[in-house]
């Protein structure tokens, strides 16, 4: 008699709040469904890309689209709303697998709520959070409510080692994937030589980031613009686009708005140096190997908390990838235009400080390689080997 496929009738509730999260959770849904076909139903929390693959998502993700702590404070009723309609939703579908993804915010409150009341769910958090860079406290408080972590970044897994969390396994980055998008053809190359340089300028994401940095880059492009030549290129989204268009307009040196994705991995691909907000992005274009100088701001009283708690020399995720500090951030009060059209200076001609740039980032493939396996492969991988565990 053959034996019963553990597979059949498989239900996962995925959780993601963010649109970084909504793709790699349909990266996910996708490779599920590849190996368990109609074995499988998904429901949950997701934007567009999830709802593509097949959920129904309980709200609308632009709700929880806030960004800072007073923000948190003042939208809490609502949040704490929709974690209790998460949590209710996952314990009335009783789902074989619950998979968080990023968000800790909301997320970790969903999981420590239904792992106290159905211990027998299984949970995967995809994305860790940044506990090598702040609260370290939280990897090991994690063992009580996580199964394992899928960690975007090669360092990660040591990190729950050391601070003795939950299993952690490095999957890789999403960015590994779309590196032909990200590096320039030949032609492409040539523009990126050719004067006058392509500069990018990145202010951030979210609304609250742009507030806190677009005027003062505009002041540091203006310095630059006295003392060298470029061309000015500002990649943003369809959504912020009217409040780029408002902000740039008193700028000494008008840019031009690259608006969604295609148009910004165009401009990256031709670019020779930027000014960024720190976060992501800075992996993104180390990775498309182009020099950059980092900046962040944030509100007085969030700055006055993450001062106490980071434990980390840089806050730049392709420094701490890369394990060296090549990649200059100016921090709140040192972040002046000043300093940062002097930084600029030096990554948008052949300097040592670029050189270095490029040299480190030549490292980064063999830094974050997985293989031949996509980081949605393998981690589709730990999610069925965690739902065959917890089943057998």
């Amino acid at each position: 008699m053959q034996a019963r496929n553990p597979a059949i009738g498989r239900k996962v509730f995925l959780v993601a709040t963010e649109e970084s999260g909504d793709r790699l959770g349909a990266a996910l849904m996708k490779v599920l469904r590849q190996r368990l076909g109609d074995a499988v139903r998904f429901s949950g929390v997701g934007g567009r890309a999830m709802t593509r693959e097949g959920i129904d998502p309980l709200f609308p993700i632009e709700e929880l689209s806030i960004m800072g702590f007073a923000a948190v404070v003042k939208q809490l009723p609502k949040i704490l709303q929709l974690i209790r309609r998460t949590t209710d939703a996952v314990l009335d579908d009783a789902p074989d697998m619950l998979v968080i993804i990023d968000s800790p915010d909301f997320t970790h409150r969903v999981a420590r709520r239904v792992r106290a009341r159905n211990p027998d769910i299984p949970i995967i958090d995809y994305v860790s959070p940044s506990v090598w860079a702040w609260r370290p406290g939280r990897a090991r408080a994690m063992r009580s409510y996580v199964d394992h972590v899928l960690a975007l970044l090669p360092f990660e897994p040591e990190e729950y080692r050391k601070l003795r969390g939950p299993p952690c396994s490095y999957v890789g980055h999403p960015l590994t994937e779309q590196l032909s998008s990200l590096r320039p053809n030949d032609e492409e190359q040539k523009r990126r030589d050719a004067d006058p340089p392509v500069l990018l300028v990145l202010p951030g994401s979210r609304r609250s980031e742009i507030r806190h940095h677009l005027a003062l880059f505009g002041a540091a492009l203006g310095q630059l613009d006295q003392k060298t030549t470029f061309e000015l290129v500002l990649p943003t989204m369809p959504h912020l686009e009217k409040m780029i268009h408002e902000g740039v307009a008193a700028w000494p040196v008008v840019p031009r708005i690259a608006v969604g994705e295609v148009e910004k991995r165009a401009a990256f691909r031709v670019a020779r140096a930027a000014l960024a907000k720190s976060g992501t992005v800075t992996l993104e274009l180390a990775l498309s190997g182009i020099p950059m100088v980092t900046a962040y701001r944030v509100g007085a009283a969030e700055a006055f908390i993450l001062r106490r708690a980071i434990r980390v020399s840089s806050v730049i995720l392709a420094n701490l990838v890369i394990g060296e500090e090549v990649i200059p951030e100016f921090l709140q009060e040192d972040c002046t235009p000043e300093k940062l059209a002097q930084a600029l200076g030096e990554v948008l001609t052949d300097t040592p400080v670029r050189r270095r740039q490029l040299a480190a980032f030549a490292t980064l493939d063999a830094k974050m390689s997985t293989g031949n396996q996509p980081p949605s492969v393998r981690a589709a991988d730990i999610v069925l080997a965690t739902m065959a565990r917890r089943s057998s």
